[in-house]
């Protein structure tokens, strides 16, 4: 890669940065693997930011670096590779792979778009089926990969109402990111999260206490944005047309069957889909980790009897890069925790912050940072140690300071380039889409709306399920 003007000022940047480290006694307190570890972190944001050298590579090279100056040991860097967080992630790509084939999302959806009547029906009801693909499919990117073919059978079926078409080709990355948040697997972002969260302070935050505190938010926030596309997109005429989609009709633009009766595939599908998140939702009964249960699924979802999409083609749809980016993420959370760098980061934080507006300072920047950082693991790496060690150090709880964080980050649609959903559905070959002045339309409103949302549940409904606001 040829070096730009903006790649030696971001070079110089890092330098700056980093240079005051190197000399000692420059900043008391701040011992030499801190020093090293903030050296290496000021490195990887920067190339993060502005270089488009790849990210799992980037955050490669920072853990090599890292282990390679002793801050962390060769068995922690390789060790979170085999976490468990990131067998379940895998092991979520398989069963993903075998819905996809077994063709039953598909049918699933259709079948509950076609009941609506209105043009507010059919945004709601839309808005439910991809948020209940939260369940189903790891990853923001794998939903809007899978859910692609159903916007592209409604569009063909609203052909003729072009305002329609553009407002469902901006609901579904909309929904999609923002619902993310119901689900431990909803996003990459979730993992390193809780990976934190557990290196940092030994909370454990399991499928069932994340799903618990998350789905509520996605259920309320995805509504609340589907009413802002909807608003801002459409005009009062466009609303008032009925709406007349039937399971046919959406059969005549789909590639896959959505009518008829049930094949085997499907039904062995639901059942084994169904089962696995019920056995997910009831790990405090029965105690078995998700990442077993997660496994158990995919062994059973690739058997040559049961299932429904070979081993081989199911482990080709699972993103590697970004198992190998959380697992080098993960180990320089762990250098920032251990070495001692996060606490110093945190330690010139003005004192007596009250923790609504410490949480409000969180939710603001996090939801911010996607203008800056375009990955949203990239976000959590960056932030949730940060904002986990001045939880501790302001007397907040760091379990609902990372969630808040998190959920906050979730927001990213100012710009097409801001998450890949958002960019897979700003250019759909033959199909009418959203420009960037609808993008800043809808963010002008969506941006400050999430916030609040974010916030409210933070500090108001939380604590009702058991995360206060203080420790």
């Amino acid at each position: 890669m040829t070096a730009t003007p903006r790649h030696l000022l971001l070079l110089c940047l890092a330098l700056s940065l980093c240079a005051p480290l190197a000399v000692p006694g420059t900043f008391p307190g701040l011992g030499g693997d801190a020093r090293l570890t903030l050296g290496v972190f000021a490195f990887a944001t920067c190339a993060w930011i502005g270089t488009s050298i790849d990210d799992t590579y980037i955050a490669l090279g920072a853990g090599l670096a890292l282990t390679a100056t002793g801050v962390i040991s060769s068995d922690t860097l390789f060790g979170t590779l085999g976490d468990a967080t990131v067998w379940l992630l895998i092991c979520a790509f398989v069963l993903a792979a075998a819905v996809a084939r077994s063709g039953l999302a598909g049918r699933a959806a259709a079948f509950l778009v076609s009941g609506a009547r209105t043009v507010r029906q059919l945004t709601h009801l839309t808005t439910a089926a991809l948020v209940v693909t939260a369940f189903a499919v790891p990853a923001t990117s794998g939903r809007a990969a899978l859910a692609l073919p159903v916007f592209l059978a409604l569009a063909k079926a609203l052909a003729d109402r072009g305002r329609l078409v553009v407002m469902l080709a901006l609901l579904f990355p909309t929904v999609i990111l923002l619902s993310a948040v119901a689900t431990l697997i909803g996003a990459g972002a979730h993992l390193i999260t809780v990976s934190v969260l557990w290196e940092s302070t030994g909370d454990e935050v399991g499928f069932a206490r994340w799903l618990l505190l998350g789905l509520p938010l996605a259920v309320v926030s995805s509504h609340l944005a589907a009413e802002a596309v909807l608003l801002t997109t459409t005009r009062r005429a466009d609303r008032r047309g009925p709406v007349a989609l039937t399971v046919e009709r959406i059969q005549e633009h789909s590639a896959q069957p959505v009518t008829g009766p049930w094949g085997p595939a499907e039904a062995r599908c639901a059942l084994l889909l169904a089962t696995v998140v019920a056995l997910w939702c009831s790990e405090p009964l029965h105690h078995v980790p998700p990442a077993v249960v997660a496994l158990i699924g995919a062994v059973v979802a690739a058997s040559p009897a049961l299932g429904t999409v070979r081993l081989k083609d199911a482990l080709t749809t699972v993103p590697w890069s970004l198992l190998l980016f959380m697992a080098a993420t993960m180990a320089m959370g762990v250098a920032l925790a251990e070495s001692g760098a996060a606490a110093w980061l945190v330690s010139g934080l003005p004192a007596g912050l009250s923790p609504w507006l410490f949480l409000a300072v969180v939710v603001a920047v996090s939801t911010a940072a996607h203008l800056v950082l375009q990955s949203r693991s990239a976000r959590s790496s960056v932030l949730v140690p940060l904002v986990v060690a001045a939880a501790l150090g302001a007397g907040v709880n760091p379990v609902a300071a990372a969630l808040a964080s998190t959920a906050a980050a979730g927001f990213c649609h100012t710009l097409p380039a801001s998450a890949k959903p958002v960019t897979l559905y700003a250019e759909v070959p033959g199909v009418p889409t959203y420009t960037a002045r609808d993008l800043l339309r809808l963010s002008a409103v969506l941006a400050p709306l999430t916030a609040a949302l974010v916030l409210l549940f933070a500090l108001a409904v939380w604590p009702l399920l058991g995360v206060p606001v203080t420790r």
